[in-house]
């Protein structure tokens, strides 16, 4: 896929991504009418989970529904008009799922097979360098990773990317102040991974009145905010070419009132021209409830070892308190009772360290052939990957079948692009 100058100099294909912008491989657009253009893609798989225990939740993609057996991913389809530069001028995209993993989508539509992932109408006012808009259903702005596996160095997600909102609907305004310097900043409906979702009022009442209407929204939206800085070509010796990412989304989460997501992503070449690396930062704040937190950091490695035949290798380290977002199989608080079985030990919160290898190779032209496996450890030693783990309020008991503190997932992947 092809990106202007702005979306370069902000790491954004609608989405920030730094990992994404520098994995992404060109995909031939057929032009309709008037600058329209057509692409997409299906994406299939096959996964083998060992044992069928649990593991640690990513995207739809690894979901356990997913598990020994193909896959139907998604088959997608992009309808885009791209602004052109230096004038006024309007443009629009239409990013739609069609498949069983739709249903992963903030815009999931008409039951599991059919989603909106991005839908937007776009403005370009010749202020100074440019200043861009979109409006509408609109990818978040932070994030290494994106929602379309493609476009990332894995099949499956890291687990910063499960504590990112995904996508919004609202407004976002874009300006290259520099050749190193961008901003991105937009304001939203409050609740993130969601259509037209607003924070609504109670419904109170009051001397006998209803003082709101119980489902209009109550004007709460989300901020958000994010800079990039790139060194341009030939200014830092090696570290030409890289580029440092920081954003911050206030307020994306229905029901927590300052639920924050901080993140940070940089993507490094390295004196070896083959090889780049990358790595990423998130914290969420107030995620499930005041005081609750989640986060994790990610490390990227990409090796080109042939013309056809990439390496990538990403290392996650995630914890959260026990009722945050979820970076684990479980959630909440468990108890000892008398139906306990195995050797359980909870320490308060969920801690991971996650390694995931994969082979990239391209046989056939437009076509992504992966191979990943992806290794899951429980730092705390507390069996929540066991194969069966039912867990209870602290008044009920719960059961842990059998003892197990690693997960393995095996994924083979095709896509093929147009």
């Amino acid at each position: 896929m092809k990106f202007d100058k702005w979306t370069v100099g902000l790491a954004t294909a609608g989405v920030v991504s730094l990992g994404s912008v520098a994995m992404a491989d060109e995909s031939p657009l057929n032009t309709l009418v008037s600058g329209t253009t057509l692409s997409g893609y299906v994406d299939t798989s096959a996964i083998y989970k060992p044992g069928v225990q649990n593991a640690a939740y990513r995207f739809v993609n690894t979901a356990p529904n997913t598990y020994n057996g193909f896959n139907l991913n998604v088959a997608a389809l992009t309808i885009e008009k791209q602004l052109e530069e230096g004038q006024w001028s309007a443009g629009y995209k239409a990013a739609l799922w069609f498949g069983p993993q739709a249903a992963g989508l903030p815009g999931a539509l008409g039951g599991d097979n059919f989603g909106v992932q991005e839908a937007y109408v776009a403005l370009r006012a010749p202020i100074g360098n440019g200043l861009d808009f979109k409006v509408g259903q609109i990818n978040a702005i932070i994030g290494y990773e994106v929602l379309d596996s493609y476009a990332n160095p894995n099949f499956s997600r890291s687990l910063g990317f499960n504590i990112e909102p995904f996508s919004h609907t609202g407004m976002t305004a874009t300006y290259q102040l520099t050749d190193w310097l961008g901003v991105v900043g937009g304001i939203a409906d409050s609740t993130f991974n969601g259509t037209n979702v607003k924070e609504t009022y109670n419904g109170q009442v009051q001397n006998g009145m209803v003082t709101s209407n119980g489902g209009a929204g109550n004007g709460t939206l989300t901020y958000m905010g994010a800079v990039t800085l790139k060194a341009p070509e030939g200014s830092l010796g090696v570290l030409s070419g890289s580029a440092l990412y920081a954003g911050i989304v206030d307020n994306g989460l229905s029901g927590a009132p300052n639920t924050i997501n901080y993140y940070v992503g940089a993507s490094i070449p390295t004196p070896i021209k083959e090889v780049t690396v990358g790595a990423a930062f998130d914290y969420l704040s107030d995620g499930a409830g005041e005081g609750t937190w989640a986060t994790a950091v990610a490390g990227y490695i990409s090796w080109q070892v042939t013309e056809k035949l990439k390496a990538n290798a990403r290392v996650e380290f995630a914890k959260s308190d026990y009722n945050a977002w979820s970076i684990g199989p479980t959630l909440g608080e468990p108890t000892l009772g008398p139906s306990y079985t195995g050797d359980f030990l909870y320490t308060g919160s969920t801690r991971l360290l996650s390694t995931t290898a994969t082979l990239d190779y391209q046989l056939w032209k437009n076509v992504i052939t992966r191979l990943e496996v992806v290794w899951d450890h429980d730092l705390n030693g507390s069996d929540i990957f066991s194969s069966e783990y039912t867990m209870s309020t602290e008044s009920e008991d719960y059961t842990v079948i059998d003892g197990r503190n690693n997960s393995v997932l095996i994924a083979a992947n095709i896509i093929y692009k147009f």
